[in-house]
């Protein structure tokens, strides 16, 4: 059968996708990588970092959903390099910051870049899925995973030696992703109406579940986002102040041991997708969120040799579920993938900010391995999977792997 023009397209959009949240995220995690500099250079409390990350975090928290409900109404095919160019300002603000003020209003520019970004760049992953929604979500979201890995990396090895001004030199990466992105806005602007028109997308159903059951559903998978995302920011934001402080690691030391465990988590977000095309994503998403707690409850107690293991392990096993999630979400409210995709992105984003801001605040008023200790029983809310309705009909995972 001879395919559509936007079917020969999706791989190239969906790796355009791919590359370009990697891009976006690379920039984004420079922000709390370098927040060990930032306390140093102007003798900031664990509490006062906290705040940064919750003011990044909660802005792109507030503004994704809007994002996402306002284009479902209306898509806006360009404004993803809009996006990219408002976390630009937030990157060259970040690198000549001269005080604490300055920084939160960098913080607050990059949070709203992201906010722009996210919604609009999965539904764009979607509608060039072919049906895999799965996998087109995995593979969006391993890019950021990819992206978020190597920023403390390029932080360690650039920023670090060179001082806050050479944030800066990442401006060429944020420049690089606003071509890329109107490339691909054009694209979709072009084919939007071709698919339309020639009917070739799949037909999105939405499944048999009562209004109250769905309102129960999103509730219960909010609350497993939290789950994950609390836990992860107690890692993302704090992880290399628990190894210097714990085994006398160096602060360049720390970064390396951060991007192996974000290496870690952007390999477990590359399965999620398609293991859950195939089994459904309910299974994934038992497995990823109840299956890491016996790590975190032996993360707190060991050595540095198995700390690094355990980190490893628990961010290949909880990285997993976000993209079922998205997607498990999608398909309960399919006339509303923007909401849907801003609805969680910015949850996710708000529990990271809101989740580091409390656990700097633990921090300072315990210690950073008591923080550690009760994180640790997070993942226990994976029993909350048990509430969610099975959606997926019958034979379901043997015509996803049939198909295309």
């Amino acid at each position: 059968m001879d395919r559509t023009p936007v079917e020969k397209t999706t791989v190239a959009i969906l790796l355009a996708m791919s590359a370009s949240h990697m891009v976006n995220d690379t920039i984004q995690s420079t922000l709390p990588a370098l927040f060990p500099m930032l306390k140093e250079n102007f003798t900031l409390s664990f509490t006062q970092i906290g705040l940064i990350a919750l003011v990044w975090n909660v802005i792109a928290s507030l503004l994704q959903p809007v994002v996402g409900l306002y284009t479902d109404r209306r898509p806006q095919t360009y404004a993803l390099p809009v996006g990219m160019a408002v976390t630009l300002c937030g990157l060259l603000l970040l690198a000549y910051s001269p005080n604490y003020p300055t920084i939160l209003c960098a913080a607050a520019l990059i949070g709203m870049g992201s906010a722009v970004f996210h919604p609009e760049a999965a539904r764009i992953a979607r509608f060039a899925s072919g049906g895999r929604h799965g996998l087109a979500q995995s593979l969006f979201q391993v890019g950021g995973g990819v992206g978020s890995a190597i920023g403390p990396l390029l932080a360690a090895l650039i920023v670090l030696p060179r001082g806050q001004a050479s944030v800066a030199w990442f401006s060429v990466l944020a420049l690089l992703g606003m071509i890329l992105l109107a490339n691909v806005g054009g694209w979709y602007k072009r084919n939007r109406i071709r698919r339309a028109a020639s009917r070739t997308s799949p037909a999105d159903h939405a499944p048999a579940v009562s209004p109250a059951g769905v309102r129960v559903a999103i509730a219960v998978l909010l609350t497993l986002t939290f789950s994950k995302y609390f836990y992860l920011s107690s890692l993302t934001s704090y992880y290399t102040f628990y190894l210097i402080h714990t085994f006398g690691v160096s602060v360049q030391g720390a970064q390396i041991y951060l991007f192996v465990f974000l290496a870690s988590v952007a390999a477990g977000t590359l399965v999620g997708g398609p293991v859950g095309d195939r089994i459904g994503r309910k299974y994934v998403i038992w497995c990823s969120i109840l299956g890491v707690l016996p790590f975190t409850l032996l993360l707190p107690y060991a050595d540095l040799p198995w700390t690094v293991v355990l980190s490893v392990a628990i961010g290949l096993v909880i990285s997993s579920a976000f993209s079922a999630i998205v997607v498990y979400g999608q398909e309960l409210l399919p006339g509303k993938v923007g909401m849907i995709n801003g609805l969680f992105f910015g949850f996710a984003f708000g529990i990271g900010g809101s989740g580091a801001a409390f656990l700097g605040w633990l921090a300072d008023q315990t210690s950073i391995t008591f923080v550690y200790r009760v994180v640790a029983f997070l993942p226990a809310l994976g029993l909350l999977t048990v509430f969610l309705p099975n959606i997926e009909p019958r034979g379901w995972g043997a015509r996803v792997r049939t198909s295309g």
